[in-house]
């Protein structure tokens, strides 16, 4: 069969243009079959420019659920949204998967609501990578709940310690609770809480890890709640476009830093495929029945052909039906007392 992903394409801040190149790359490149939803005309008037079709149909919506909508937009009043829509397609299995760089409420609510969450999961996570020296740690909640209780830090856990093995082959990753020190005792009461869960668990935990741990690669999975986690996304985003910044600054102050820079292109050029977002496409919605990338509002044609490419190979992978099969054995385990590592 022939996994398809959907793609709301009129969903991000300069929709559609880089939703449509992207796919078309995703296709060139990867292989990936894309379902675009959204204005047909403008998106065959796109295709027909870069003279594209191949790997690629259209599905009309005439809706768009703007950023600026409530997260319930598409569940209520816009069902005729491109997102709406997108959502329907993986639901009914014209679709295995579904991309957007829309409103994250609103995609969140769609992938719940209309595709449907996972059952023996409380409640979703947003899952992305956090480059370090040797690689990346994924760390998850990054956005999708900013009150969580302990049970669903938990499962997060669990589900990311799922999602990393597959990704990065290590069969036991290392998980850690992002915490304000690496002692049991350190932390609010619900890290506290969470520490003795996860202690309980079978994933790989190896305790607590401080803010200065997330980019040195102490752990392969980071859990925290959702709105630690997006303060901790953004402020790295930010950072980095900060010090890219005062780098392309400084480089062209004369001839010599010019110079300079010439001979250190290959080093950026390491350092900006590192930590760059779009490297990553989007982050993973973890937990609901489909797999779901939500891609930065502003991301360019590479970062929505990087979360087409993941979410095809999430789906050939089979990550959802792994999830619902290990997060069920392994959270037994845990009720029963025991804390054996499963893959």
């Amino acid at each position: 069969m022939t996994i398809r992903i959907a793609l709301d394409a009129m969903g991000g801040d300069r929709a559609p243009l880089p939703e449509v190149v992207g796919a078309v790359e995703a296709y060139r490149r990867f292989g990936v079959h894309t379902v675009l939803v959204g204005d047909e005309i403008k998106l065959r008037r796109q295709l027909a420019q870069l003279k594209a079709s191949e790997g690629l149909s259209i599905v009309h919506a005439e809706e768009v659920v703007t950023m600026d909508d409530p997260p319930m937009t598409p569940i209520r009043k816009k069902r005729r949204s491109s997102l709406r829509i997108a959502g329907e397609l993986v639901k009914s299995g014209e679709a295995q998967g579904l991309v957007s760089a829309g409103n994250t409420g609103a995609v969140m609510a769609t992938a719940k609501l209309v595709i449907g969450g996972i059952e023996v999961v409380e409640r979703p996570a947003l899952a992305t990578w956090i480059p370090h020296p040797k690689g990346a740690s994924l760390i998850l909640d990054v956005g999708a709940n900013s009150d969580c209780k302990a049970s669903h830090l938990q499962q997060f856990a669990i589900m990311g310690s799922i999602y990393a093995s597959q990704v990065t082959g290590i069969e036991h990753p290392r998980v850690a609770l992002l915490s304000i020190g690496e002692e049991d005792i350190k932390g609010n009461d619900l890290t506290k809480e969470v520490f003795k869960l996860l202690q309980a668990s079978a994933v790989n935990f190896t305790g607590n890890v401080e803010g200065h741990g997330i980019f040195s690669g102490e752990a392969d999975v980071i859990v925290t709640d959702g709105f630690t986690g997006n303060v901790v996304l953004k402020t790295g985003e930010s950072v980095y476009e900060y010090v890219t910044g005062a780098l392309r600054e400084g480089f062209g102050r004369n001839m010599r830093t010019k110079i300079g820079y010439l001979l250190s292109m290959p080093v950026f050029r390491e350092l900006k495929a590192k930590m760059d977002y779009a490297e990553y496409g989007g982050a993973l919605l973890l937990g609901v029945k489909a797999v779901t990338v939500i891609c930065h509002g502003r991301s360019q044609p590479k970062a929505i052909m990087n979360a087409l490419r993941l979410a095809r190979d999430c789906c050939v992978a089979g990550l959802n039906q792994r999830i619902v099969e290990q997060i069920t054995a392994r959270m037994k385990d845990a009720s029963n007392g025991k804390t054996s590592v499963a893959n």
